[in-house]
């Protein structure tokens, strides 16, 4: 009964806040789509009472809690961009519970579990002043990057490579190990974190690629059992978005009505995919990935192909030194900083690891040996 009672504060408290966040809106269209959503919530919330009434059947419905008045008061002061994120995280579990309580009785979920979620999140993109400043700030291009996710992955993924295998390196270098055997170490590295990476990568990819399916596929059955519902919710995202209720209406009719390309728009609108991408080749993502570590990883052990001692662990920490620096000035694309701060930021911390291992090794190789 308290998971219940719960359930109903919960429901209420999004109510609320929902209502108190279109009463401080300029925007009239977004103010509409936030009372729609309260109305929504508000209903569910007179089913969770009646679902608490049988047993307790003189429970009262209950006002908003202290806790979501609190919040809604922090954000006056703070700004209402962490509002704007609990209520997708509450929109986010909700759907969850909703979707794991239909499969325990049988029955499928529809697709339409998170659309309450999608409305949000595209209201967080839409919404001006009083609501989320830091979410416009984030889509300004300004503090984008500048390089783009690829050079992103590219300058972390030979990073990794290049700190994990120069500090394994130099703590086997610190253990007094032979020059095969640090060279040996170095490449078994190489290869572990390559295929690991590439192993991971690939999973990551593919189960994302099957997860967007699956979403595809409740959203066709969704679309063919409900087309009238969709149309609703599509209308609500697109007035999220800004649109007037007029031109929101009329486009969602016009979308749904064709049947041919109602999917292609749903599942772009709702469902922010690309059906001809669906996350990208996953084979793809895990040879980049293997190649991309490798490349940073072979940096620190070359040296070991054509010197031997303290020439090989020298050249070993050179090579590391300007690799890491490459590397972290690479990231002052897409942050911002200075080169030179970026790049001796890099250098300073792969130097503490390798630094650390080293000392390590060494207390180890003279325990063993």
């Amino acid at each position: 009964m308290k998971k219940q009672i719960d359930q109903l504060q919960l429901e209420v408290d999004t109510a609320w806040l929902y209502q108190s966040l279109s009463s401080i809106q300029d925007d009239p269209s977004t103010a509409e789509v936030l009372q729609a959503l309260s109305k929504i919530e508000y209903h569910h919330a007179e089913h969770a009472l009646e679902r608490v009434r049988e047993s307790i059947p003189d429970f009262k419905m209950p006002g908003p809690s202290r806790r979501a008045k609190l919040q809604f008061s922090l954000g006056k002061i703070f700004g209402y961009d962490f509002l704007i994120a609990n209520l997708s995280s509450i929109e986010r579990r909700i759907a969850q519970e909703t979707i794991h309580k239909k499969r325990e009785i049988g029955i499928a979920p529809s697709g339409m579990e998170h659309n309450h979620l999608r409305i949000v999140e595209s209201l967080a993109a839409h919404t001006k002043a009083n609501v989320s400043g830091t979410f416009l700030s984030k889509m300004e291009g300004r503090h984008k990057s500048v390089g783009g996710n690829a050079l992103r992955a590219a300058v972390l993924g030979a990073n990794d490579g290049l700190i994990s295998n120069s500090s394994l390196v130099m703590g086997i270098a610190g253990a007094a190990a032979n020059n095969d055997t640090i060279l040996l170490t170095g490449i078994a590295g190489l290869l572990a974190g390559a295929f690991s990476m590439a192993l991971g990568e690939w999973l990551s990819v593919q189960n994302s690629r099957e997860l967007y399916l699956k979403q595809i596929q409740l959203e066709a059955e969704e679309l063919e059992a409900t087309p009238e519902l969709e149309e609703l919710e599509l209308s609500l995202i697109y007035r999220a978005k800004g649109m007037d209720p007029e031109q929101a209406a009329a486009m969602a009719k016009q979308i749904i009505g064709d049947k041919e390309n109602a999917l292609d728009t749903l599942v772009r609108e709702e469902l922010g995919l690309d059906k001809t991408e669906l996350g990208g080749s996953a084979w793809e993502a895990a040879f980049t990935s293997f190649l991309l570590f490798a490349i940073g990883a072979i940096i620190p052990v070359l040296p070991f192909f054509f010197f031997s001692g303290k020439t090989a662990l020298l050249s070993s920490v050179t090579s590391s030194v300007l690799g890491l620096f490459l590397l972290g000035s690479a990231t002052s694309l897409f942050t911002g900083l200075s080169v030179w701060f970026s790049g001796a930021r890099q250098v300073l911390f792969g130097l503490a690891a390798s630094a650390i291992t080293y000392g390590i090794g060494y207390l180890i190789g003279g325990t063993i040996l």
